[in-house]
């Protein structure tokens, strides 16, 4: 690992020692549900949604009980709400009907399930099963590129270059820091760097600066 990239996990770490997933899950089930729900969505949107939804319908035989039109009522403040139903209730078909009712720990098998993509995967893989993965949303993207941890213009090419930077062990603690940098100081619009304990070893800083990095406090 580069000496530049141990640091920048070192002070991620140090910054973030209790990051952990926002959103809301007692089970790989509903877990799966909350990751579907949160695409253009916010956590907070998706853990009030889920927490009425789950109160009854929270493992797949349950969510057939529903008709599309009926699981749309409960999720339409999460934003495209149609496709979201019909995935979600043909991710629990698919769970019941080749899976024995469990969630599938492999990637491999997860990503055969509707509207389950490479992001989905990823986190329930890394999340509910422990397993070595990591997740490239909208903060993750933007925060490896800003700071020089990985360089790509689509999340696909952050992953690949993210797997082949940080150790295998890291992935899916570093999938964690990056996000909640994100929220909290290297923001989308207006990143904090005044504020930024980790611009001394920042890419994006080093380009905006008067002054190179070495010679930053």
């Amino acid at each position: 690992m580069k000496e530049n990239t141990q640091k920048i996990l070192s002070e991620l770490a140090a910054l973030y020692p209790d990051a952990k997933p926002a959103l809301e899950f007692r089970s790989p089930y509903e877990l799966l549900v909350a990751v579907i729900l949160s695409a253009q969505c916010t956590d907070e949107r998706v853990n009030k949604v889920t927490a009425e939804l789950f109160k009854t319908y929270n493992t797949p035989e349950a969510m057939l009980g529903l008709s599309q039109e009926e699981l749309e009522k409960y999720i339409y403040s999460c934003g495209f709400y149609r496709n979201k139903a019909a995935h979600i209730l043909s991710a629990s078909h698919d769970i019941i009907e080749k899976y024995n009712g469990q969630v599938p720990s492999t990637l491999e098998e997860l990503r055969t399930l509707a509207g389950v993509g490479r992001k989905t995967a990823n986190v329930v893989y890394a999340v509910a099963f422990g397993g070595d993965a990591i997740a490239v949303d909208t903060h993750v993207f933007r925060v490896s590129n800003r700071l020089g941890l990985a360089h790509g213009k689509t999340p696909e090419k952050v992953e690949e270059a993210l797997c082949e930077e940080l150790p295998k062990s890291e992935w899916s603690k570093a999938h964690h820091y990056l996000i909640y940098h994100g929220r909290r100081v290297c923001h989308s619009q207006k990143p904090d760097c005044a504020n930024c304990t980790l611009k001394i070893c920042c890419e994006h800083y080093s380009s905006v600066s008067a002054f190179p990095p070495d010679n930053l406090s």
